[in-house]
C-alpha cells in the first residue's frame, strides 16, 4: 500500500504503537523487580518461576500468530486486540487472590500465574504489531529512522520499569488503603494501555493489500505443540516439573516431533501460519540465524552482570540492578542513531557490523574482567555493549521487511521477533548451564585445600550467592575442624603421638605446637592445657574462612567471565552471518 494516505495521522499513530509497545516493554522489568515481594505475600515460593514461564508461554506462542493475523487483518483491529487482552490481564493480575481461592485455579499464587499468562497473550501483540505498524506507516527508505525509536523505548522501560517497580512495590500501599503496594505494579499499566487504546481507535485500518483471509488451525495448532514444550524444556528446571532430565529431553523431544509435523504441513498448504518459504529469500534466513544468535547474547549479557558484581566486586543487589542502566542507555544510543543513519545514507549493513563490532569489544572486555575489577569499569563495558547491540533492533526486522513482498510483513516481522526470543531462551538456558558447571569446577579448585570444603561444592545449587556457599562452607569446614579438635583430644589422653600427628598434619605450626604441648605435659595438666587448643583450633578456622571467601569470589570470577567469552563467540559468529546478509537498496515506496 502506499503510505502518503496515511501520512497526516503517521505521527499520531506512531505515537500510540510506541506508546503500547512501552507499555509491554516496562511491565517486564517493572513485574520483575516486585516480584520477590509478590511471592512472599502470596506463600508461592515454589512456584516462584512459573510467573515468568507463563508470560513466556502465552508472548513466544503468539508472535507468529499476530503476524499472520496481521496480513490477514486490519492492523489496527489486532493491535487493539492485542493491547485490550495485555490489560485485561494486567487488571487480573493486580486482582489475584483478592476474591480468596477460586475454582479450578485455586489459591492467589495459581491465579497470577494463569493470568501472568494472558498478558503475555496480549504482550506478544504489542511487540510484533510495532513493528508491522511502522512498516506500513514508513517506506523502507525512511522507515530505520522511525524503527529505531522501538530500541530508544525498551532502553527509556528498563531504566524506569526497576525505579517504577521498586517505589510502587515499596510505597503503593500508601495510594489505597488496604491495597497492597504490589498491586499497583500491574494497576499502573491501565492509565498507560487506555491512553494507547484511544490513540491506536482513531490510526487508519491498515488493511493490507490483497489479503486472503484464511488461518489453518491444524498447522497453528502444530506450531503451538512444538512451541509449548520448547519453552517449558527451556526455562523451567525440570525439578520443577517433577522429573529430572529425561522429562527435558522427553519436551525437546516432543518439540521436535511438532515441529517436523508442522512443517511437511506447512509446505503442503497454500496459507500456513508460517509460510516456511520464507525462508527461500537469503535475507529471511541470514536475518532470523543472526537474530537467534544476538538474542542469545542480549540474555547473556544481562543476566550474568549482577551475578559478578554482588559476587565477585561486592556491591548490593540494587547496586548491581542500576549497573544494568548503562546498558540500557547504550541501547537507546545505538538504536536511535542505527536508524537516522541508515535512513540518511540508505544503507544497514555497514552499520549492523559496526555496532556488532562495538559489541565484541565490549564483551571481550567483560570476559576479561579480573577480580578486582573497578565498578566504573564494568559500567563503561555495558555502555559498550549497549551501544552495539542498539543497531540490532531496528535494522534487522528493517532489512527482512524490505527484502519481501508487502503480503508478507506481518509474516515476515514476527518471524524475526521469534528468532530473537528463542535465542534468548535458549542462550539463557544454555549459557546459565555453563555458568553452573563452571562454578563447580572453579569452586572445587579454589577450595580444594580447605578441610571439608570438597564436600562442600559437591553438588553446589546453580546460581547461589557468596552467602548461601559460604554458610555452606562454614558448616562443613566447622564439621571437620570439630571432628579434628576431638581427634586430638583422644590422642592426647591416649598420649598416642602417632594418631595426633594425623590428626594435625595439615593445620597450622600453631596448632601442631599446642596439640603436641597437651601430648608432651603430664596426664592430669592436659585438661587445663586444651582451651588453648580450642583456640588455636578457632583462630585456624577463622583463617580458613577468610581464604574460603576470596575463593568462592575467584571462582564465581573464573565462570562468569567463561561465560562471557562464550558470549563473545556468539557475537563473533553474529558478525559472520551478517556479513553473509545481502544488502538490498532501501525501497522508497511501499511496493
Amino acid at each position: 500500500m502506499d503510505g502518503s494516505e496515511i501520512a497526516p495521522h503517521a505521527k499520531r499513530t506512531l505515537l500510540g504503537v510506541l506508546l503500547a509497545l512501552f507499555l509491554g516493554a516496562l511491565d517486564q522489568t517493572i513485574v520483575a523487580t516486585a516480584l520477590p515481594r509478590i511471592v512472599e505475600e502470596l506463600h508461592g515460593l515454589s512456584r516462584y518461576t512459573w510467573t515468568a514461564t507463563a508470560y513466556l508461554l502465552g508472548s513466544t506462542v503468539m508472535v507468529p500468530i499476530y503476524g499472520k493475523l496481521a496480513d490477514m487483518h486490519s492492523r489496527r483491529t489486532i493491535e487493539l486486540g492485542a493491547v485490550g487482552v495485555f490489560l485485561v490481564g494486567s487488571a487480573l493480575c493486580g486482582l489475584a487472590g483478592i476474591a480468596g481461592p477460586l475454582p479450578i485455579l485455586g489459591d492467589a499464587m495459581n491465579q497470577l500465574i494463569v493470568f501472568r499468562g494472558i498478558q503475555g497473550l496480549g504482550a506478544a501483540g504489542l511487540f510484533a504489531m510495532a513493528f508491522i505498524i511502522i512498516a506500513d506507516l514508513f517506506p523502507p527508505a525512511v522507515r530505520g529512522r522511525y524503527q529505531g525509536l522501538v530500541g530508544a523505548t525498551f532502553g527509556l522501560a528498563s531504566v524506569l520499569g526497576p525505579l517504577a517497580g521498586g517505589y510502587l512495590t515499596d510505597h503503593g500501599g500508601s495510594l489505597v488503603a488496604g491495597v497492597s503496594g504490589w498491586r499497583w505494579v500491574f494497576y499502573v499499566n491501565l492509565p498507560i494501555g487506555l491512553v494507547s487504546l484511544g490513540i491506536v481507535a482513531r490510526m487508519p485500518p491498515l488493511v493490507p493489500e490483497g489479503a486472503v483471509r484464511r488461518l489453518d488451525v491444524p498447522s497453528t495448532l502444530l506450531l503451538t505443540a512444538g512451541i509449548v514444550p520448547l519453552v517449558l524444556g527451556l526455562s523451567l528446571d525440570p525439578a520443577s516439573l517433577g522429573g529430572g532430565a529425561p522429562l527435558r529431553l522427553a519436551l525437546f523431544a516432543a518439540t521436535a516431533v511438532m515441529l517436523v509435523v508442522f512443517s511437511v504441513r506447512s509446505l503442503r498448504i497454500e496459507h500456513p501460519i508460517i509460510d516456511l518459504r520464507l525462508f527461500d529469500n537469503r535475507v529471511v534466513a541470514i536475518a532470523s540465524a543472526a537474530l537467534f544468535l544476538f538474542g542469545a547474547v542480549m540474555f547473556g549479557v544481562v543476566i550474568f552482570l549482577p551475578l559478578f558484581l554482588v559476587n565477585v566486586v561486592g556491591v548490593s543487589a540494587t547496586r548491581a540492578g542500576i549497573s544494568l542502566i548503562p546498558l540500557s542507555l547504550g541501547l537507546v544510543f545505538g538504536s536511535v542513531v542505527g536508524g537516522q543513519l541508515t535512513t540518511r545514507f540508505g544503507r544497514y549493513k555497514p552499520l549492523m557490523l559496526i555496532g556488532e563490532s562495538v559489541l565484541l569489544v565490549g564483551a571481550v572486555l567483560l570476559a576479561r574482567m579480573p577480580v578486582d575489577v573497578s565498578y566504573g569499569r564494568v559500567t563503561a563495558y555495558m555502555v559498550l555493549c549497549g551501544a552495539g547491540l542498539g543497531p540490532t533492533f531496528p535494522l534487522f526486522p528493517l532489512a527482512v521487511q524490505n527484502a519481501v513482498d508487502s503480503s508478507k510483513i506481518g509474516q515476515s516481522t514476527s518471524v524475526a521477533q521469534f528468532f530473537r526470543q528463542i535465542g534468548g531462551l535458549v542462550g539463557a538456558a544454555g549459557l546459565g548451564a555453563l555458568l553452573g558447571f563452571g562454578l563447580v569446577g572453579a569452586l572445587r579448585a579454589e577450595l580444594s585445600g580447605v578441610p571439608g570444603g570438597a564436600v562442600a561444592v559437591a553438588a553446589p545449587v546453580r546460581g547461589q550467592g557468596v552467602d548461601v556457599l559460604l554458610a555452606k562452607v562454614r558448616a562443613s569446614v566447622g564439621t571437620e575442624m570439630s571432628r579434628r579438635l576431638a581427634a586430638v583430644g583422644d590422642a592426647a589422653r591416649a598420649g598416642d603421638g602417632e594418631l595426633l600427628e594425623r590428626a594435625v598434619l595439615d593445620d597450622d605450626a600453631g596448632t601442631r605446637r599446642r596439640a603436641r604441648e597437651v601430648l608432651a605435659a603430664p596426664e592430669e595438666r592436659r585438661p587445663s592445657l586444651m582451651p588453648a587448643l580450642r583456640a588455636e583450633f578457632d583462630r585456624e578456622t577463622e583463617q580458613i574462612m577468610q581464604r574460603v571467601a576470596n575463593g568462592i569470589r575467584v571462582a564465581f570470577a573464573v565462570a562468569v567471565t567463561r561465560v562471557y567469552a562464550c558470549v563473545a563467540v556468539l557475537v563473533a559468529l553474529g558478525w559472520l552471518v551478517t556479513w553473509l546478509l545481502p544488502e538490498l537498496p532501501l525501497r522508497k515506496t511501499h511496493r
